[in-house]
């Protein structure tokens, strides 16, 4: 009954510890942190290309491809963890086991093949 009544006591103060915690960075830094500005320090800086210029004027797509294709790709090799966390526990059992092991080489096969294919149409290439 002890158990019950305080189960999650330890989350409430964890998380009142997080929030002083939060509260009290905020303040120190706003109490003590500089306050020197710039011109270089209000001007607007986004992903590395200069913002000053016309805003309507056309960006490559290659950099927008290269971060879709990284994305897709390590979306895809994320769902590998899980199948070799429990490796072992699906071989122990024959026929389920080497049947996710052998849908685990098609899904690689076809994560390679796109790859492939992205590669050699020069999707890949950052000129």
């Amino acid at each position: 009954m002890l158990a019950s009544q305080y189960g999650y006591i330890s989350i409430l103060v964890m998380l009142a510890l997080v929030a002083v915690m939060g509260v009290g960075i905020l303040v120190i830094n706003r109490l003590v942190g500089p306050r020197r500005t710039s011109a270089v320090k209000q001007a607007p800086f986004e992903c590395g290309s200069d913002p000053i210029g016309d805003s309507r004027h056309r960006f490559s797509v290659k950099f927008y491809l290269i971060a879709i294709f990284f994305i897709v790709f390590d979306i895809e090799s994320v769902f590998m963890y899980p199948w070799a966390s429990l490796f072992r526990e699906m071989v122990a059992e024959p026929l389920i086991g080497w049947s996710t092991f052998g849908e685990m080489f098609v899904f690689i096969g076809i994560l390679g093949a796109g790859l492939a294919y992205v590669w050699r149409r020069g999707a890949l290439d950052w000129e």
